[in-house]
């Protein structure tokens, strides 16, 4: 098959749109498509003899349904579709994501489990925080809203004090492939003496800080506009948390791109608080990328 952009697929709302995205993503980056199922003990697949054989094929019919669609609306693109099994769903995914030719990995942001009102469910933040490839998370939209349309700005967060290489260079070439304005963005918040006893700092000082934080997203830049000369570039230092800055930005995104660090932490792999919220919170699809 080659390399690949790898989507999650369960029949739910959320996962349709996820997978339509991930079409568009893999025609961009002109790899094929791969659309795996995790069967459960609450799939049909596993339902007995008894029990009607066009209720116990709707697993496969909807694979196959799914694929043929994506097809259509893609000639020329390789789909496949297969169906998983053999643990729980999100060490099904992650282990999936680790074949060498996989390079996306693609997810609803909420399953056909999920309960209603929940942003992001338990499979979409478990595998996000574990996925060795990039992951994004895609939400569904009303009927006639694209998830991320044409020409849609792409979103980057910018940690300041410890830019991350692969993150920003992620970023640069998502903004590359789709001819998209790159919207770098780095949220600052003021000393957290400023606000003891209820004090507010002269404007002047507020002003000082404000030109620090924004020199130090262009020195985090540094060299990429070079690099990328034909992606234009907004830098946004916020006063804001940096959460809050990027959804605040997120708006009218294709795409937000953040970083998930690779830490062996006591209790296994966990998204960072930026990264949670975003995902929670963004209005556009979030593509978490892992770095050292």
């Amino acid at each position: 098959m080659g390399a690949y952009v790898l989507a999650g697929l369960d029949g739910s709302v959320e996962s349709t749109t996820a997978a339509g995205w991930a079409a568009d993503q893999a025609v961009r980056r002109r790899l094929a498509l791969r659309l795996v199922h995790v069967e459960t003990w609450l799939d049909d697949a596993h339902a007995g003899a008894s029990v009607p054989a066009d209720v116990r094929t709707l697993t496969t019919r909807m694979l196959t349904r799914t694929q043929d669609a994506l097809r259509a609306a893609h000639p020329g693109l390789e789909v496949r579709a297969d169906l998983l099994g053999g643990g729980p769903v999100v060490d099904v995914l992650v282990d999936a994501a680790t074949d060498p030719e996989a390079e996306l990995l693609v997810l609803g942001s909420r399953g056909i489990g999920g309960f209603e009102g929940l942003v992001v469910g338990s499979v979409g933040l478990g595998v996000t925080a574990r996925s060795p490839i990039p992951t994004a998370l895609v939400r569904a939209h009303g009927a006639g809203h694209l998830p991320d349309p044409d020409g849609a700005p792409v979103v980057l967060g910018v940690d300041t004090r410890a830019p991350s290489a692969e993150v920003i260079e992620y970023a640069f070439r998502e903004a590359a492939r789709r001819g998209a304005l790159l919207r770098a963005v780095h949220g600052w918040t003021p000393p957290p003496v400023w606000g003891y006893a209820g004090w507010v700092a002269p404007q002047a000082e507020t002003e000082e800080f404000r030109l620090i934080e924004a020199e130090l997203l262009s020195d985090a830049l540094a060299g990429w506009r070079e690099k990328f000369p034909e992606v234009a570039v907004v830098e946004c230092s916020q006063l804001a948390t940096g959460a809050q800055a990027l959804v605040d930005q997120s708006s009218d995104a294709g795409v937000v791109v953040v970083g998930r660090r690779l830490r062996h932490l006591p209790l296994g792999p966990r998204l960072g608080p930026v990264g949670h919220a975003v995902l929670h919170h963004a209005h556009a699809p979030v593509l978490v990328v892992p770095h050292d």
